[in-house]
């Protein structure tokens, strides 16, 4: 062979070792990567739909990658099994009970499943056991549910608009109070009001906690009121009294007014008397008469008292009055003695 044969070969020799090199390093990279040389254990779940899972996909437990998809087959009429390798130094913290579900690295991204590790006190998994799964969102159902979120947000928007332009145009209540100034004045003066209110109502609060505090206080009256029994007795007492001249006043009232009926009664003689004026003119005349007739009374009797006929009579009568006061002192000095 010649020089240039040789190193033809030699080149040739270099690139396909080169290629061995890179197809071996690619073999072991890609075997790492998909846990070719770890030991695992196989690790089985059930979910009604996958949501484009796919063989090769990711397995993590707590933010770490443990494991891969191994196969992905249909199971029974409409559910998919999906088997994990899960790497060995991970199964002592998976628990039979631990939980698969699917997620996505990104809202369009690969799909992988994490697991939840279980309660600490069930048994670890092995090879071979199913755990429960649970089944992931709907990507159609969140997009249809998003669409409808929008459509209830354009007409939100639509509401507040038309919101806005009535209360920027002055129309209904909120709208006269940003625009009306004499309402704005009114309203400001209703607010200072109730502010007003508000104070008054505090310091009448204040008020009342003070009456109530002294009515707490030992030896006050109101105390003495509200807590000795001799003192309520004694006011019990008294107002019983009070009832009882409230009682005869009233019954005195109505008897005073029955007494003034009687005396506006013209039917009666005080009624007549005082409210008949051509009886007390009558009255008026009678007396007039009484007292001319006692005056002629006693000038008759003067006359009798001269006249020599009766002269005797009289002073048989003026002997006797004499006698008579004469021995009333002679008995009171008897008395005496």
């Amino acid at each position: 062979m010649s020089t240039e044969d040789n190193k033809r070969s030699i080149i040739v020799g270099i690139f396909v070792l080169l290629a061995l090199i890179i197809l071996i390093a690619g073999i072991f990279t890609l075997g790492g990567q998909q846990k070719r040389f770890i030991s695992t254990v196989a690790v089985k779940a059930v979910f009604d739909d996958v949501a484009g899972l796919k063989t090769g996909n990711n397995v993590w437990f707590s933010g770490v990658k443990i494991g891969t998809i191994k196969t992905i087959n249909l199971y029974g009429d409409s559910q998919v099994e999906v088997i994990m390798n899960i790497e060995k130094n991970a199964q002592q913290y998976i628990h039979k009970d631990a939980v698969a579900r699917i997620s996505s690295e990104s809202f369009i991204g690969n799909k992988n499943i994490i697991i939840e590790s279980g309660s600490p006190q069930a048994p670890v998994i092995e090879d071979g056991d199913r755990i429960t799964a649970v089944n992931p969102l709907n990507t159609d159902d969140l997009m249809e549910t998003l669409q409808q979120n929008n459509k209830n947000l354009v007409a939100i928007t639509g509401d507040f608009k038309q919101l806005s332009s009535k209360l920027v145009n002055g129309e209904g209540t909120i709208g006269a109070i940003l625009t009306d100034t004499a309402m704005a004045q009114n309203f400001r003066a209703m607010v200072a009001n109730l502010q007003r209110v508000s104070q008054n109502t505090m310091r009448a609060s204040n008020d009342l906690n003070r009456f109530t505090a002294q009515l707490n206080t030992p030896g006050s009256l109101a105390s003495e009121l509200l807590t000795d029994t001799t003192v309520y007795n004694q006011l019990q007492a008294s107002m019983t009294q009070l009832k009882q001249a409230t009682t005869s006043a009233a019954t005195l009232t109505q008897n005073l007014q029955k007494a003034s009926n009687n005396i506006n009664n013209q039917n009666s003689a005080l009624g007549v008397l005082l409210t008949d004026k051509e009886f007390a003119r009558n009255l008026q005349t009678t007396m007039q008469n009484l007292e001319t007739s006692t005056q002629k009374f006693d000038q008759n009797m003067e006359a009798l008292q001269s006249n020599f006929l009766l002269r005797g009579f009289f002073k048989k009568q003026a002997k006797e009055q004499e006698k008579q006061n004469g021995q009333q002192p002679a008995q009171q000095d008897t008395t005496k003695l």
